[in-house]
């Protein structure tokens, strides 16, 4: 059902790309490329040629975004894959990409670097969005899951809901509604999401308190402690 989901969900968004893309700036080829999503096969070819090209390179990484979302809370469809890698390793991940038959480009030294193959755009991330970076505790606790039979190494969905919490936007509540799905459909470590939320706690609590008023299960004794963590004097 979930790749059902998912397919349906990159055709959509790869027919409403071709209707608007003549009215799109032309910039340069992959920005423009990055606009028309591919379908379920190639997008599942460059994920295993993604992956294979990475670890054939011997750098930690974790899947992240749509895809490691939906392994562990809701079914979504994503147009982009996700790699969070190390800051020391982002270019040679980029390097292995490149070498891989993917177009790349450096995008922003200070957070992501991309790569694009047969309309799937890659994404190297080596800073999330609130200075959150891949550390050795989140590779300790990191899970395999299968996508279409490929395992994948994916965030637990711990890390994955204090990550979501703080990077939700306006223009990415997206983020919000995959957090809610992550708690309604996981089993959670309550105090290893305590302990990782040194980073965006008002974040979050203001999440966990959003989740219960949703009758969506959170532990009260975890919004008290996390509530008593940020406003206890």
């Amino acid at each position: 059902m979930a790749a059902e989901f998912a397919a349906t969900g990159r055709a959509a968004a790869r027919s409403y790309s071709q209707t608007v893309a003549s009215e799109m700036p032309r910039g340069d080829g992959l920005r423009l490329s990055q606009q028309l999503p591919a379908d379920e096969s190639s997008f599942q070819s460059v994920l295993r040629d993604a992956v294979r090209a990475i670890e054939g390179a011997g750098i930690p990484f974790l899947v992240l975004g749509g895809i490691a979302s939906a392994l562990v809370g809701r079914p979504r469809w994503t147009h982009d894959i996700d790699f969070l890698v190390l800051p020391d390793d982002a270019l040679r991940a980029l390097q292995a990409l490149r070498q891989a038959g993917f177009e790349t480009e450096e995008t922003d030294p200070v957070w992501i670097y991309k790569g694009f193959k047969q309309g799937v755009l890659v994404d190297v991330i080596f800073m999330v969005m609130g200075g959150v970076y891949l550390d050795q505790e989140m590779l300790d606790h990191a899970v395999i899951r299968a996508h279409e039979g490929l395992p994948l190494r994916i965030p637990c969905p711990e890390d994955q809901l204090v990550i979501k919490a703080i990077v939700h936007r306006e223009e990415t509540s997206r983020h919000w509604f995959d957090a809610l799905g992550i708690i309604a459909r996981s089993d959670l470590d309550w105090d290893y999401v305590l302990h990782r939320s040194r980073r965006g706690a008002r974040r979050l609590l203001s999440l966990l308190i959003y989740a219960q008023s949703n009758d969506i299960l959170v532990p009260s004794w975890v919004i008290r402690r996390l509530y008593q963590g940020v406003y206890a004097e």
